[in-house]
Order: C-alpha cells, then structure tokens, then sequence
C-alpha cells in the first residue's frame, strides 16, 4: 500500500492505492487493455496480414505452359474468350518453370516422360502447387496397369487439386481453379514450408530402365532382394533335402536287390579273358578258340565251356 498527496482543500487528504503485478493472460485480455492502446502478439499481427498476402496470391497465380495429352485442349480452352481464365489472374502462362506457381498435370503420364515432369516440378521456385487434370493423371484412366503409363502423378509429385472427368469440362477446370484458391486462402505465413529455416528437399527423379525406379524405395528393393535371395537359397535346400528322402528308400531297396541277386548265382565266371600279373590279358590255345567259334561263343568274351578246359583247370587257370 501506498498513500499519495491529494488535493483536497486542507490538503491533508490522501489517496491510497495498490501496485499489483499482472499476469500475462490477463494483459492479453481484451478487457484489459486501456482505451487507444493496441496489445497483440507477432501471431496475431501475421493472422492480420495473412488475408492480404493470401488475396494478392489467389489473383496472380502462373500456370506453367505445358501439356500432355487430349485434357491439355481443355486446358488451352480456358484461355479463350468463353471461360476467360485470366478473370482468376491465371491467364499468364510461363513456358519457364522458374516463373510458374501451378503446374497442371494434364493428360496422361508415360514413364518416359515422368523424370522430365519431376525434374520441371523440381525447379519451381516455393510456394508451388500441382492440379491433376482429367483420369489419367489421377489413376491412369483407361490405360491404369499399362505397360507404359504411371498409374496417378501422386505416386510422384503432391497434389493439391484432383480434377476428374475423361477429359473434364472446363466448368471442371475452373471449380477446380476455384478450390486451389480456397486452399491459398487458408495458408498461415507462419505455418508454410517455404518459410522455414533450411531448404526443402526436391522430390528424387525417377530412374528410367526396364521399368520406372524410385531413387526413394532402393533401400527397401534392396532389403527385399536379399530376403528373396536368402529364401531362394531355402528353398533350393529343402528341395535337395527331400529329393534325397525319397531316393532314399529306392538306392536302399536296389542295394539290397543286387546283394541278393549276388548271393543267388555265387561267384561270377570267368570269361577266358583273366589278366596275368604284368596285366596282359591270359591267351587262350587255338584249339579253344576254334570249338568256341563253332559252338558261337567269342572267345575272350564268353565263358570257356568246361569240357574245352584241360583236365583238373579251372576257369582261371
């Protein structure tokens, strides 16, 4: 508490009064502000200029200058007297990506021409936004699962607007171009990307081989060949284990066979042809080999009948 002089008419009269300090919240009250001062926040002073930054951008926005297919000629139609986009402000198209605000993704989109599209998209300057006009380049329309046609431009780049239609009407296009400005129009300075501290990452350009590659999923390819790689080599083990299970029983039966059929006909004859010990084959007497010839048998070859072998030989002798 504290007492100041008055000034009453003795004076001798005071006045007391209290030195309070105030929070925050309560500074920022509306109610406590006194009348003619203006208390706000950098937040809200942005939230006032927002609106005014935002209107000079709906109204002056730059088409880049490009088309891909059969939607590209509604595109164009725009720009005649009947629909008259340049009411929007969008009728100055640039033929420079570095001097565009939209690029309108009009048609439908091949691989071939995919990284000339992304790489375009990359030099846009900030703030940029992408329209994709017409089935093609939403899905891949009539030719989705083709050979040759990406199946929807937001594999790759970020769309702001889908416009439908095969092609869609350029009543189409325009409520289209309408919604992109509604989207401008809710934009925060504070909140936009293109405000922040650092640069913004470009989108990778796709690789362009048997087949589109997106430089961002080569990790993953990576990760699932070798799991492909490893199951592959699994695979290929279990098989060899199984064919030898079942081979098995089929050796173990024909080994048995054999030695059975061995023990039924006891030791193997003799051809006539037994080996000496330097190796040579043992000759057999003319005499032999005549009566063999006679009998049909090839000497060296077949069994020498016993009658023909001398007196108390055997066949190895």
């Amino acid at each position: 508490m504290a007492d100041a002089p008055g000034n009453g008419q003795n004076g001798n009269s005071s006045q007391s009064y209290e030195l309070r300090l105030m929070t925050e919240e309560e500074f920022m009250a509306e109610d406590a502000a006194p009348p003619g001062i203006l208390v706000t926040t950098f937040s809200k002073l942005l939230d006032a200029v927002n609106p005014a930054y935002n209107w000079g951008r709906r109204y002056s926005m730059w088409p880049m200058q490009f088309g891909l297919a059969c939607c590209a000629i509604e595109f164009i139609s725009q720009a005649a007297s009947r629909y008259d986009f340049d009411r929007f402000g969008w009728g100055l198209t640039r033929a420079s990506p570095r001097q565009a605000d939209v690029m309108i993704v009009s048609g439908t989109v091949t691989k071939k021409m995919l990284p000339q599209i992304v790489r375009l998209y990359n030099q846009m300057a900030e703030p940029k936004y992408v329209i994709s006009m017409g089935c093609c380049a939403n899905g891949g329309g009539p030719f989705k699962e083709g050979y040759n046609v990406v199946s929807g431009i937001d594999q790759f780049l970020p769309v702001d607007v889908y416009i439908p239609g095969c092609p869609p009407t350029p009543q189409a296009f325009l409520h289209g171009l309408m919604k992109l400005q509604e989207k401008v129009d809710a934009e925060r300075v504070q909140d936009v990307a293109w405000y922040r501290r650092g640069q913004t990452e470009e989108i990778p350009v796709p690789i362009l081989g048997p087949d589109l590659i997106d430089p961002r999923q080569v990790p993953e390819l990576q990760v699932a060949l070798k799991a492909a790689e490893a199951e592959r080599k699994a695979a290929d083990e279990a098989a060899k284990l199984a064919a030898a299970a079942a081979l098995a029983p089929a050796l173990a039966a024909l080994a048995a066979g054999q030695a059975q059929a061995g023990q039924a006909q006891g030791p193997a004859p003799t051809t006539g042809a037994e080996t000496l010990p330097s190796g040579k084959p043992k000759p057999i007497s003319g005499k032999v080999a005549k009566a063999m010839r006679e009998r049909g048998l090839t000497p060296g070859v077949d069994p020498i009948p016993a009658d023909l072998l001398p007196p108390g030989a055997g066949q190895g002798d």
